[in-house]
């Protein structure tokens, strides 16, 4: 992975991680300071979305951590898999978050369903994403397990040599 391709995802994710602590606290503030006539709604919406953020907090921090490995060459290690299981663990939060927020618009949307669908829809997407991760994650196997094979093998070729 070249240096221009980790600084420029390194400025992403951060600025990701910024944007969403910042919205995060605009969020508390308002709860605090604008509690809406104890509206329950959007005060649970406002707690999911919080929640929602902190689960992709979690995944940009441990995509960070796994760039890291990149750039020294230790990402092929069995160090790389708790990282990403904390991926996969957020992914499924967020859909779970997402999951929460479509129950708590639904009675909103009494005349329209359709968006209820559609959110239920990119809940199932998100999921999709943890799968697609999980697959990843599965292959990071298949390559920490070769190269732990090579390793043997270059071994048993100097003891050769």
């Amino acid at each position: 992975m070249g240096k221009l391709t980790v600084h420029a995802l390194r400025a992403v994710l951060g600025l990701v991680l910024t944007g969403t602590v910042f919205v995060q606290a605009m969020m508390v503030l308002a709860m605090a300071t604008k509690p809406d006539g104890g509206s329950f709604t959007m005060t649970a919406l406002r707690v999911t979305t919080i929640l929602g953020m902190v689960s992709a907090q979690l995944a940009l921090v441990c995509v960070w951590r796994l760039v890291t490995m990149v750039r020294h060459g230790t990402v092929f290690s069995h160090a790389a898999f708790h990282y990403v299981d904390v991926v996969i663990g957020a992914i499924v939060a967020a859909a779970l978050v997402w999951f929460a927020v479509t129950i708590l618009n639904a009675p909103g949307q009494r005349d329209d369903p359709g968006v209820s669908l559609i959110m239920g829809g990119v809940g199932v997407a998100i999921l999709g994403v943890a799968l697609i991760v999980l697959v990843l994650r599965m292959l990071l196997a298949q390559a920490v397990a070769r190269d732990g094979e090579a390793a043997q093998l270059r071994a048993e070729l100097d003891e050769v040599i």
